[in-house]
């Protein structure tokens, strides 16, 4: 439960529809095709899309630099992503967040200082887990240091827990909402729920118990659709990517229609009951 109101004072609204920026592959990477300037121009496009239907917030990711390196990226990729980052903030006015894959905490933190992003999506917070990538361990300590340090205390963090796309065995006997109780001691600003790969839906239930665990705000970070989202009524934000993309493919372009009728479905929730 968000208690201290940081999805309100971040977007306007107490709870948050975030649309993800997809975008094309990196300087350097294996899928890099196109300059700087021509991937912030689409993503700035994609972005005033998700304005014109009402979301509320968007976040950018280099999910097109795959295969990702583990915890670092270059300068390259970090430069790039703060020219993207401001041209889609000037685009569309909406709240800007930033994710760099993988678990390239510190660079997402310096990326959204850099253009004046609002929060950062952040992998590997606490204990540890296997991803496609290698092992993640925890990054709170040196990635809250960080945030000090270059004075980005107002960048807010919301951390992954039992990250997509990783195998958690080594942490089987944490539950989620142990987890997640683990993630707001260490100061995570907030906490994200997934399904176990991209598109695909996390358990409303565990969204249910992490939101009842925590006092920070609970966020699905993956699998919302039209059909399911009315699932998910005790979460305080939705991060969307897939499923309003053409045919639902995370690697398409964005869906006008789709976007359209998500945020109406969005709009549809029952209202979340007041913190105490």
């Amino acid at each position: 439960m968000d208690s201290k109101n940081v999805i309100s004072s971040l977007f306007g609204v107490r709870r948050a529809l975030i649309g993800a920026i997809h975008t094309g592959g990196l300087p350097g990477t294996p899928n890099a095709a196109r300059g700087v300037d021509a991937i912030a121009e689409e993503c700035a496009a994609e972005a005033r899309m998700y304005a014109a239907a009402g979301f509320h917030g968007v976040v950018i990711e280099n999910t097109h630099d795959r295969p990702y390196l583990k915890g670092s990226v270059g300068p390259e990729i970090a430069a790039a992503l703060a020219v993207i980052g401001y041209s889609v903030r000037r685009a569309s006015g909406l709240p800007l967040g930033v994710q760099v894959l993988a678990a390239a905490n510190q660079s997402a933190l310096a990326v959204a200082h850099a253009c004046g992003a609002r929060f950062v999506r952040v992998e590997g917070f606490v204990f540890a887990h296997v991803a496609d990538e290698g092992l993640i361990e925890s990054s709170a300590g040196e990635l809250l240091r960080y945030r000090r340090m270059i004075g980005a205390d107002q960048v807010q963090i919301f951390a992954d827990i039992k990250k997509k796309h990783s195998a958690h065995a080594i942490t089987a006997d944490v539950d989620l909402a142990e987890t997640a109780r683990a993630a707001e001691f260490f100061l995570a600003d907030g906490v994200i729920v997934t399904g176990v790969s991209t598109g695909q839906p996390a358990d409303p239930g565990e969204v249910g118990c992490v939101s009842q665990a925590v006092n920070v705000p609970t966020l699905v970070g993956s699998g919302i659709t039209v059909e399911n989202i009315g699932e998910y009524a005790d979460a305080d934000a939705f991060i969307v990517g897939s499923s309003v993309k053409r045919d639902g493919v995370w690697s398409g372009p964005l869906d006008e229609a789709r976007i359209r009728a998500l945020s109406q479905s969005f709009a549809e929730l029952p209202a979340l009951a007041r913190p105490l």
